[in-house]
């Protein structure tokens, strides 16, 4: 049971946003620029480190969602992700990929500059600037994500709740959020 009353049965962020449309607009606006918009990082690879960050940060509802997003947009799919989630030294994504989960990691961590041998290995495995930025700016707007779900106790749905999200955000994108749209972020 959430910690606060609600006007909805959705789960996770679904729920909080459909009772505060005014909320909802700015932080879908964000997620939507960062996950769908314009990114040498393919949509996949970012929904993989959103859902790698808040697995890192322990909160189901939005590792759930974001690793079905990455699943339905990467090769690979759920096990895929599954491995992401459980090592990403040993998962079977690219070094450039790995590389930028370390960064991710390192953000989640601490409100910290990220080390210069993450960001060295980054850079030799391919990454430029944008990549790195990205990067950055989603790991730091999902430990955002994960508190607000996390801290006020959101319902945590069934693995057939983020099937259905992911088809409708592969297909629609984030827009429409808190207005039952259903997709978590």
């Amino acid at each position: 049971m959430a910690h606060i009353a609600l006007d909805n049965d959705l789960p996770g962020i679904s729920g909080l946003l459909a009772n505060r449309p005014d909320t909802a607009e700015p932080l879908g606006h964000l997620v939507e620029v960062l996950l769908r918009g314009p990114s040498p990082l393919p949509r996949g690879e970012r929904e993989l480190i959103a859902a790698y960050v808040s697995r890192l940060n322990a909160t189901p509802f939005c590792a759930g969602s974001h690793g079905a997003f990455a699943a339905a947009q990467l090769s690979g799919g759920e096990a895929l992700v599954a491995a992401v989630l459980a090592d990403p030294d040993t998962a079977p994504v690219t070094p450039l990929t790995r590389a930028l989960l370390r960064i991710a990691a390192e953000v989640q961590s601490a409100a910290a500059p990220v080390s210069d041998e993450a960001l060295a290995a980054a850079r030799a495995e391919g990454a430029g600037d944008t990549e790195i930025h990205d990067t950055v700016l989603i790991a730091s707007a999902f430990c955002m994500y994960n508190r607000y779900v996390s801290g006020l106790s959101t319902r945590i749905p069934d693995a057939a709740y983020y099937r259905e999200s992911a088809k409708r955000v592969v297909a629609h994108g984030y827009r429409g959020l808190g207005a039952g749209a259903g997709a978590g972020v």
